[in-house]
């Protein structure tokens, strides 16, 4: 495993950590016995970092990852994540007395004293320029509720405004081989000031894996069958943004970057931690198999300058245009 400092701080994580979306819910069948086999493999083999969220199965994760984690709180780091639970556009959400009570859940339902890294989850701008929330998570800092704090973004501009005005530890954003823009500023900015960068999507909800086909569906209860137009949350956290059918499209044409790197998958996870900027990738996960799959990308052949190259001007040119949302 290798293992990157998470902005100024004084951790360091794992290139390859693993977000828990998955295996609390809005991604079809899911096993928790399975589930938590997976976490212990991942922690076996040297992940020491999970993302998570209040919000993911209502807490599920959260519960999940404390059973997984107890006894090695001092080595595996847990970030979480807050405000979806409510009303995102309310400032009240951002309260004082807010996320405290959101803090104290997540830390009753981790088992835990202190949370190593506390996000804002998506929310939206005017809140972010508001700026309270900010105040509220350096006290909490202080008292030694959380360790760090950062902010889950949607968008390039947020980002910018986030390393701008606050004195976040970490940005966790949208970034793969389908989704290249944060490369152009907010990269280098994140680089200079200091801020890690946390990467969800590394393999555009399943795009990148090169498993779908124009015919594949997916369950009622996956955000991939009842988001994929944004009809619940940003259109952007589902297939980055892309439409299904262009998605697959685009995917199928990127086939080539599987040669002598095992899978289109492993090769899509190694492209993004190739990144010097990326602290780590945060792919999900719901079996030992998609853990091990996932792993194997430490070991694949890095991409050369001249195939960065090429990735670059063919998501300038064909991907990009088709990307919906704010990003």
């Amino acid at each position: 495993m290798q293992y990157r400092q998470l902005g100024n701080t004084d951790l360091q994580v794992s290139a390859l950590s693993f977000g828990t979306w998955a295996i609390g819910g809005s991604w079809g069948n899911v096993d928790d016995q399975e589930s938590l086999r997976a976490l212990a493999y991942a922690i076996d083999h040297g992940v020491n970092f999970f993302d998570t969220a209040d919000v993911y199965g209502d807490g599920h994760s959260e519960e999940l990852l404390a059973k997984a984690t107890k006894g090695k709180e001092d080595r595996v780091y847990i970030a979480t994540k807050f405000c979806r639970a409510g009303d995102i556009h309310d400032p009240n959400t951002y309260s004082e007395a807010s996320v405290r009570t959101y803090c104290e859940a997540s830390l009753k339902r981790l088992g835990r004293e202190t949370i190593d890294l506390y996000q804002i989850h998506c929310p939206p701008f005017e809140i972010l320029k508001q700026g309270a929330v900010f105040e509220v998570l350096e006290k909490l800092k202080q008292e030694g509720k959380i360790r760090y704090y950062g902010v889950s973004v949607e968008t390039i501009e947020e980002g910018l405004y986030v390393l701008e005005h606050s004195k976040a530890s970490a940005l966790q954003v949208i970034f793969n081989i389908l989704r290249q823009k944060p490369l152009e500023r907010l990269f280098p900015e994140a680089k200079r000031l200091g801020v890690g960068i946390l990467v969800r999507l590394p393999l555009a909800s399943g795009l990148l894996t090169g498993k779908f086909t124009k015919q594949t569906t997916f369950p009622e209860d996956d955000h991939r069958h009842f988001n994929r137009n944004g009809e619940q949350f940003n259109v952007g956290e589902t297939f980055g943004g892309l439409e299904f059918q262009k998605g697959v499209e685009l995917a199928d044409e990127l086939r080539w970057v599987a040669d002598g790197r095992g899978s289109m998958a492993k090769a899509a996870l190694r492209w993004v931690i190739d990144h010097e900027e990326v602290t780590c990738a945060i792919p999900g996960f719901k079996t030992v198999k998609q853990v091990k799959e996932n792993l194997d990308a430490l070991h694949v052949p890095p991409f050369t300058e001249a195939e960065k190259e090429r990735l670059r001007q063919f998501y300038w040119s064909e991907v990009h245009p088709h990307i919906r949302g704010a990003y």
